[in-house]
């Protein structure tokens, strides 16, 4: 009996899941223009999802030329998520940062770069233990140009890893700020129990292989 709730369960979370990214404003927002946000006194935005976004919002603030880094939930259809209602898979949206730098000192396209290489990208619906919907590979671009720097990239690392790329490619529309407790996360609570076990191993590994690209601040 134990069994059979396990797998009932296990069945109705997959078809929650599975509604959500195929619910039709869910299409809706994958095939809408995209919106470009402008410059900030001097300082543009990008957009990534890739796993728990304490773990990405802390590889991003240690590249040098990234002013600030913002967790939050984008790519899906449901105003005003909150964590509790996007763990549930139903939103569309995934843990999502907004990453503020200056093009002048650090490109979009190196962003990119920092973006597949701080991640497992072969691996679909999620990062690391963490798994479902809310936790997939989502890059967001502004413009076509960004649109193919993310497409040439990818293709490229699909086929130097002989393997299909997980990160979904859409169109940016609005991002949410998630609760505060969520923001610095990780440089807060460094002795909680997942940023020792996940976070900050993943941090270690990104910064291992892009000494170039780390502020002075981040290199010890």
């Amino acid at each position: 009996m134990k069994k059979l709730v396990i797998v009932f369960s296990i069945l109705f979370c997959f078809s929650c899941h599975n509604q959500a990214q195929t619910n039709p404003k869910q299409q809706a927002v994958i095939n809408a223009d995209p919106i470009e946000v402008p410059l900030e006194n001097g300082l543009a935005k990008a957009y990534f999802a890739s796993g728990c976004f304490w773990c990405v919002e802390a590889i991003y603030e240690s590249v040098k030329g990234v002013d600030e880094v913002i967790s939050g939930y984008a790519g899906g259809f449901t105003d005003n998520p909150t964590y509790e209602l996007s763990n549930t898979g139903r939103t569309g949206h995934a843990e999502a940062v907004e990453v503020i730098y200056n093009p002048n000192v650090v490109s979009f396209s190196t962003l990119v770069d920092v973006y597949f290489g701080s991640q497992d990208p072969t691996q679909f619906n999620g990062q690391g233990p963490d798994r479902g919907s809310q936790y997939r590979s989502i890059i967001f671009y502004q413009n076509e140009a960004q649109k193919k720097t993310i497409l040439d990239k990818k293709m490229a690392l699909a086929k130097t890893l002989d393997a299909k790329i997980a990160a979904e490619v859409y169109p940016f529309q609005k991002f949410w700020i998630a609760e505060g407790y969520h923001q610095d996360f990780e440089k807060r609570n460094p002795n909680q129990r997942y940023v020792r076990a996940v976070s900050i191993p993943r941090l270690n590994r990104f910064k291992a292989k892009f000494q170039e690209l780390l502020k002075e601040s981040a290199k010890h």
